[in-house]
């Protein structure tokens, strides 16, 4: 899945990427900027020169990359990078799956299930977000 822009509006909405996409992002995060050319170079025996041209234009399209002109070709970057987007997408599957559980609780009880029992520091981290939060909460009342 990846962000996409939404006509008018100011935060992306999720889309599912394709194969392609995925990768090329991937690629894309490992090196910070490229070219098609470059690209094409390190998936050439796969895909045309097109063809990585096009999914590139279209992760610009959809607002995911951006891009400036170098002489004749483009350079491609990601807007967002690997971490913030993984942060976005999981905060807005957060919100999906609490407006069709109907229960935020049963969110949270699986989250805990899931941590294994080996993870214990990922449940102390939790327990300084969950008290930072209500520090927060509480500094609004």
């Amino acid at each position: 899945m990846w962000l996409k822009r939404r006509l008018g509006a100011s935060e992306p909405a999720v889309e599912q990427l394709g194969k392609l996409e995925s990768e090329v992002m991937d690629r894309v995060w490992q090196r910070g900027e490229v070219s098609v050319r470059d690209l094409h170079a390190e998936i050439a025996p796969r895909l045309a020169y097109t063809t990585v041209m096009t999914t590139l234009d279209r992760l610009f399209k959809k607002g995911i990359l951006a891009r400036r002109q170098a002489g004749r070709a483009f350079l491609y970057r990601a807007k967002l990078t690997k971490e913030q987007y993984n942060q976005q997408l999981t905060s807005y599957l957060l919100g999906i799956a609490a407006e069709e559980a109907g229960s935020r609780t049963a969110i949270l009880s699986c989250f805990v299930d899931y941590v294994g029992s080996d993870e214990h520091r990922l449940l102390d981290e939790l327990d300084e977000l969950i008290k930072a939060k209500k520090k927060t909460l509480r500094g609004r009342s």
